[in-house]
Formats: structure tokens, C-alpha cells, sequence
């Protein structure tokens, strides 16, 4: 049977999301790399190397899609305004 309803699936809640970015960002700064920076440029190209491998955070990272991240991104801005 086939439904015209729109499905949504959820891989990682957004706690996880918002966790792995706040880590990711630390090791950032610990490393003297701009966070906002290495971010804009990882969610643009793609490429892993704007994160540092420090604290494991590239990894971490990787572990979320792009998309995903940039929702948690989207979500926290607007839940501050």
C-alpha cells in the first residue's frame, strides 16, 4: 500500500547533535582555529579537513550529516531569538 503522506525519520536526536558541535568547537579553539570558520567551510565543501582530528573531533563530527548539523545550527539560532 502506498501513502501520499511525507514519512520523516530521525538517525540522531538533536541533543546528540548538539553535543557533538559543542565539542567539535572546543577542540577548535583549544587548536586556535575559529570555530565559525572551520564550520562554514566543512558545511560547504564537504571536506573533513576544515575539523580538527584534536579530541577526536573530526571523527565526531563525521558521525552526523551535514544537513543534520546544519539543522541543529538553524534550530539553536532561531530558539535564541
Amino acid at each position: 500500500m502506498v501513502s501520499d503522506e511525507t514519512m520523516t525519520f530521525r538517525v540522531s536526536p538533536e541533543k546528540h547533535a548538539e553535543e557533538i558541535i559543542l565539542k567539535a568547537c572546543a577542540a577548535m579553539e583549544e587548536k586556535g582555529y575559529s570555530p565559525v570558520n572551520q564550520l562554514v567551510g566543512y558545511l560547504l565543501s564537504g571536506d573533513p579537513a576544515y575539523i580538527t582530528s584534536h579530541k577526536d573531533a573530526r571523527r565526531q563530527i563525521r558521525t552526523l550529516e551535514r544537513d543534520e548539523l546544519l539543522e541543529e545550527l538553524v534550530r539553536s539560532y532561531l530558539s535564541k531569538r
